[in-house]
């Protein structure tokens, strides 16, 4: 089992991308899922929200479980349960049996992501745990951008039942590699207990912690500034802008392109550059960008590319965030980095949720509207960001 940085990033990455690829994979083929399964469009959305419900509720468990069981153990038998549930959306026959596929696909989906950020910082600390984690997140930035036009091409090509066999092989492969090739960084030494009384004792004495609500609000919240357009890509795309099954990569090609230089941005300036002052260049990026992107939808009709361009600069500051928020998180509570890495997971999962269930269906109805959710996301952001510096004015620079 190699712990080269490289490699340990590249498997990092290919595991967290498995929540994206249950998410983004399918969006093209909602329309075919309504009509073969004789579903309403807003009953296949719920299908999205179902998936990303319980995924919020897992993430509770996925850190725990890692922090009393091992990293390695958590990651293989949740790769298990993906591959089954993955098997069972693709032979669902009602809207009802894909609810509930999706319901417990969504349980095992997030132990990737959850596991990866304790495993990082179990090996690694200061700038080189934030090169890996900025690593990490320029390889899965890949995920979001490949997952649509993957699921669009075999779409088109066997059909939307063909898409979930895809997620089972990928997570088939994915066991077999890690099995191989994922070290077990826990130290039985440092294992904690699951019993559900102290379990609870301790998640509510991390969540009581001010400067942990803050960090996870601004994560959860820029996050969500560009969760937005994914949730409603295929209204935004096919409706708004005219795009095909198969042209999903005029969202999802610029905004990851965002993603990865932000993420890569990060990356050099580990090290170089302070936390906080890498942080102030973050959000007035994302800030502009929400900016921007009002202002283009007041002047001017939707129209591609000016429609995605101010999405795509937003996610190279919300990319530059990331691995500084989650880091600055998971050393609040060293010797519980996996619960502090559900904590995080959970907060992020539960905004996705509420965005995907209750916000986007209001705003999809006009780019405008999106528009406005993006930087009322990014607003709150901030705000918790502020917050978290005025209770560690130590680290201000």
């Amino acid at each position: 089992m190699s712990r080269s940085p490289r490699s340990l990033a590249m498997l990092l990455a290919a595991l967290s991308a498995i929540g994206p690829f249950a998410i983004d994979t399918y969006l093209p083929a909602f329309p075919a899922i309504a009509a073969e399964l004789g579903a309403t469009k807003v009953q296949v959305q719920q299908s999205l929200t179902i998936y990303l419900g319980f995924f919020a509720l897992m993430t509770l468990w996925h850190g725990a479980l890692a922090d009393a069981l091992g990293r390695r153990r958590v990651v293989l038998w949740s790769l298990v349960m993906f591959f089954l549930t993955s098997v069972g959306c693709a032979l669902a026959t009602q809207i009802e049996h894909l609810w509930i596929a999706r319901a417990l696909q969504g349980m095992c989906a997030g132990a990737g992501m959850v596991v990866g950020r304790a495993i990082v910082r179990d090996l690694f600390d200061g700038a080189q745990a934030q090169r890996l984690m900025s690593t990490i997140q320029l390889l899965f930035a890949l995920a979001p951008a490949a997952a649509p036009i993957i699921g669009g091409w075999v779409f088109a090509l066997s059909g939307w039942r063909a898409v979930f066999w895809f997620l089972a092989a990928y997570s088939a492969l994915m066991w077999v590699v890690c099995l191989a090739r994922l070290p077990e960084t826990l130290d039985p030494d440092h294992r904690r207990s699951l019993h559900p009384v102290k379990l609870a004792r301790d998640y509510a004495h991390m969540y009581a912690h001010p400067a942990l609500q803050a960090l996870v609000v601004a994560v959860s919240m820029n996050f969500a500034g560009f969760f937005l357009y994914v949730m409603s890509a295929p209204t935004f795309l096919m409706e708004h802008l005219g795009v095909s099954p198969q042209g999903f990569a005029w969202l999802f090609g610029p905004t990851v392109a965002g993603m990865m230089t932000g993420s890569w941005l990060a990356r050099r300036l580990a090290g170089r550059m302070a936390p906080q002052r890498q942080l102030k260049i973050a959000y007035t990026v994302m800030l502009a960008a929400a900016l921007i992107n009002v202002a283009m939808n007041l002047l001017m009709p939707a129209s591609l590319p000016w429609a995605v361009l101010p999405v795509a600069l937003y996610n190279i500051g919300q990319a530059l965030a990331m691995p500084i928020l989650s880091l600055l998180a998971l050393e609040l509570f060293p010797r519980a980095r996996g619960m502090v890495s559900s904590c995080q997971a959970f907060v992020q999962s539960l905004t996705n949720t509420a965005a995907a269930g209750l916000v986007v269906p209001l705003l999809w109805g006009e780019p405008l509207h999106l528009a406005a959710g993006m930087a009322a996301f990014v607003v709150v952001g901030w705000l918790a960001w502020l917050r978290y510096r005025a209770l560690h004015p130590d680290q201000v620079t």
